[in-house]
Formats: structure tokens, C-alpha cells, sequence
């Protein structure tokens, strides 16, 4: 009989750490699943899938992600205002424009499970468009993806 047990992690036994990624020139689909994957914590030993065990992810330079082929222009995202004929398109060329923290955001979003947890693991990235970030008192290290 074999008398190993399986460990699940508890909530309050999880260690997060804060990580700062460079998104300059970095391809955006790649970039994503590699955020997903460390907000969700199944990078550590002891995942959990019911446990938020993910880290902290700071995110800077996302005006400057890059994407491959013609997505530019061709990449369509959609919203609707719930009246007759109100759907609405912009490209991921506009969106970069004007929001470029917005497609890095919808992309992880995307990755990540639609449900509570799935809420509160996306609260544990930080997007910022520029090189600067407000979160140096939290010593992150940084993550080359």
C-alpha cells in the first residue's frame, strides 16, 4: 500500500513575488500565455487549480509590443452598446494608438478562466504604456520572457 498523500495548497500558505516585464519588441500572443501562465501559478511546484497562487505581474513599454503579419490592420475587436445595430470595430492598429494598455490587457484576459478567480488573478497585473512604474517599493525582479 502506498502511503503518499497528496498535497493540496491552502490559501494562506501562498508566496507571491513581483516580477517587471520589458513588452519592447516582444511578440504579443507570446508575451500573453507567458503572463497567464505565472498570474495563474502553474509555473510553481505547488499549484492548486482552486487557489489564486499566481505573482504579480508589472508590465512596462506595452506601446512598443510588436505583432506578426498583417494583425495590424486586419485584427478586429468588437463591442456592442445592446441597441439595435450598435456593434462597434476598431483595429489593433487604432487600439495601440489609443489604449495601447488595453490590448495587452484583453489578450491576457482572454487566457485566463472566466470565473472569480479568473477576476482575481487579472488583478494581479499591472500594465503601464511607458518604461516608468509606480511599484518600486515592491522590489520587482525582473523576468525576461
Amino acid at each position: 500500500m502506498n502511503s503518499c498523500k497528496t498535497y493540496s495548497l491552502r490559501k494562506e500558505d501562498t508566496v507571491r513575488n513581483w516580477y517587471v516585464v520589458d513588452a519592447k519588441d516582444k511578440i504579443l500572443g507570446r508575451l500573453s500565455t507567458e503572463i497567464a501562465t505565472r498570474l495563474r501559478g502553474k509555473n510553481k511546484p505547488d499549484y492548486t487549480p482552486h487557489i489564486d497562487n499566481g505573482d504579480f505581474i508589472v508590465v512596462i513599454n506595452a506601446e512598443q509590443i510588436k505583432t506578426t503579419g498583417n494583425k495590424p490592420a486586419d485584427k478586429k475587436y468588437y463591442r456592442h452598446s445592446g441597441y439595435p445595430g450598435g456593434i462597434k470595430e476598431t483595429s489593433l492598429q487604432e487600439l495601440l494608438a489609443k489604449k495601447p494598455r488595453e490590448v495587452l490587457y484583453k489578450s491576457v484576459r482572454g487566457m485566463l478562466p472566466k470565473n472569480r478567480l479568473g477576476r482575481a488573478q487579472l488583478k494581479k497585473l499591472k500594465i503601464y504604456a511607458g518604461s516608468e512604474h509606480p511599484h518600486k517599493a515592491q522590489q520587482p525582479a525582473a523576468l525576461d520572457i
